[in-house]
């Protein structure tokens, strides 16, 4: 049977359908052309990532390459490859500055926030834990109070918090920087821990303290483990905030041989004769190795951390 007999019409009325039917050979064709611009399409998908890439990577790679130059090439000089590298800047970094070598400052930086890790990380699961799974009065008043603070400007703080520390005695100690880490000043990781322990299901707890566990069994057996997610994220940006952290230092601390690694880049910054900024740059560079090697051991936990979920109920 042909075509025209099933459209009842003569072979010359069916010879333009089955022209109009597409054959094996334009098949292909159609496929190729396909095949064709989508490798185009990919391929300027690509080229344009490479390209923001560059742009976006271009300062880091600038500066790694500045801490190979001498001062004199990297004033005003954007080019990556250095004419004359060496390793100078480092050595000069690393002697330190003023009779200080480039360890104090690395270790006090390390201590200030490693604690400031366990401080916030500790206070702020606590915290959350008393919001989110103990009942008591004025608890929504005191939720509510501790949201409001995350609208307040940390220049706000700063003077009646100076004050306060100068009448404690916590000036110029790590004193002054640690302590309002253990005291669940950090709202905003609060706030996120109440958030994930929302999902995670109530009847864990009430079947715990149906065997005669307290709040101390419950949380520490139960929650702590299933809140490590949102644990680590606030880990992980809390120990990049405090390793960068430049203003506070700067406020509290007095002795050079108190200086973080922040405010040691400061020095090298000479007002009134030739400032080494090759040293700078090297110095810059290996503060940035520990915070790089921080957030790349623990970055594959943020997505889960941020993402709040935790257990469906």
């Amino acid at each position: 049977m042909t075509i025209t007999h099933v459209s009842g019409g003569s072979s010359a009325e069916g010879a333009p359908l089955q022209a109009a039917m597409p054959t094996r050979n334009d098949s292909h064709r159609l496929r190729r052309d396909a095949q064709r611009r989508s490798r185009l399409g990919s391929a300027a998908y690509h080229l344009g990532m490479i390209v923001v890439c560059a742009i976006v990577l271009y300062p880091a790679a600038w500066m790694f390459m500045s801490s190979l130059k001498p001062s004199s090439e990297i004033i005003g000089n954007v080019n990556l490859i250095p004419e004359n590298g060496s390793l100078d800047n480092f050595a000069t970094a690393l002697s330190g500055i003023a009779g200080i070598s480039f360890w104090t400052f690395f270790l006090n930086s390390l201590i200030i926030a490693v604690f400031s890790v366990v401080g916030v990380v500790v206070s702020s699961a606590v915290a959350a834990y008393a919001f989110a799974r103990i009942e008591y009065r004025g608890k929504k008043v005191w939720f509510a109070l501790m949201v409001a603070t995350m609208l307040l400007p940390f220049h706000v703080t700063i003077i009646p918090q100076y004050i306060l520390f100068q009448n404690l005695g916590l000036i110029n100690n790590f004193g002054s920087l640690l302590i309002p880490k253990f005291l669940a000043t950090e709202a905003f990781f609060v706030f996120l821990m109440i958030q994930f322990l929302r999902g995670i299901p109530r009847e864990l707890d009430e079947a715990a303290r149906i065997d005669g566990a307290g709040h101390v069994r419950v949380f520490s057996s139960i929650i702590l483990p299933l809140l490590r997610p949102a644990m680590i994220t606030a880990a992980i940006f809390t120990f990049i905030a405090s390793w960068n952290d430049f203003l506070g230092p700067l406020l509290y601390l007095k002795r050079p041989d108190l200086y973080t690694l922040p405010v040691a880049l400061r020095l090298f910054v000479d007002q009134t004769t030739t400032s080494d900024y090759g040293a700078q740059v090297a110095m810059a560079v290996l503060a940035l190795i520990p915070v790089m090697i921080f957030f790349f051991v623990f970055q594959r936990y943020l997505i889960d951390g941020v993402a709040t979920q935790g257990l469906k109920g």
